[in-house]
């Protein structure tokens, strides 16, 4: 079983496009089991999740797409408390390959020529491992695209994304290409669309490249469990 983690939000979009992400998983590997809870704001809890699920041993798949303080430490005191290890936790989306692939398309979608610079905007963190990720995953888009891409936050760090961009138009780049590096519409990517780049992707929501992605950490976490059969 997969129990998909997704952060929570009060926007009731962010909690339909995680419903909506998990039906393409669904529909990618139609014999898994795949269920989803939420960290915060929004229902069922991740507790409660794992109370409904006593005696299964789901695998969680933290739809975040760093390494911050939930995945170091929410996630697994969760396990503890419903007894089961700590290898039964997956890593964080990103960074990935596959997400440069999300982030490209999206990219392609929003009308961005291929040769505008790029702000790649990152919900932000307190956490310094989120934001190396974050930083990481502005590589790897840099890498797909062969052109500059500059990490950015949405909070809790700087650069902001409207700073990323005022920075460009200043070195002689009119026309700003930003990506915003988040699941989910809501507060952040609305913060991101008016930081004053010319076109702004929206949300990576139900790509095919991120539904993927959930599987394949899905299948590196039961790699390294011991499950029964019937998981």
């Amino acid at each position: 079983m997969l129990l998909a983690v997704a952060h929570g939000s009060r926007d009731p979009a962010a909690v339909t496009s995680v419903r909506a992400l998990l039906r393409v998983v669904r529909t990618l590997r139609p014999e898994l089991t795949v269920r989803c809870c939420f960290l915060d704001l929004a229902q069922p809890s991740l507790e409660d999740a794992l109370a409904r699920l006593a005696g299964r041993q789901p695998i969680l798949v933290p739809l975040l797409l760093g390494t911050g303080y939930h995945l170091r430490v929410d996630l697994p005191a969760a396990l503890a408390t419903a007894g089961l290890p700590h290898t039964h936790l997956a890593p964080a989306l990103g960074p990935h390959p596959l997400l440069a692939e999300a982030l490209a398309d999206r990219l392609t979608e929003s009308g961005a020529p291929p040769d505008a610079p790029v702000v790649l905007a990152g919900a932000g963190s307190s956490d310094p491992t989120a934001l190396a990720d974050t930083e990481r995953m502005a590589h790897l888009l840099a890498t797909r695209l062969g052109r500059q891409v500059t990490a950015a936050h949405l909070s809790a760090a700087t650069p902001t994304p409207q700073q990323a961009v005022a920075a460009l138009q200043s070195a002689g780049h009119p026309h700003v290409a930003l990506a915003t590096y988040l699941l989910s519409p809501g507060h952040f990517a609305r913060r991101a669309a008016g930081a004053g780049a010319a076109w702004t992707t929206t949300p990576l929501a139900a790509h095919p490249a991120v539904a993927r992605l959930v599987l394949h950490r899905y299948d590196q976490a039961r790699a390294a469990a011991i499950l029964p059969t019937a998981a």
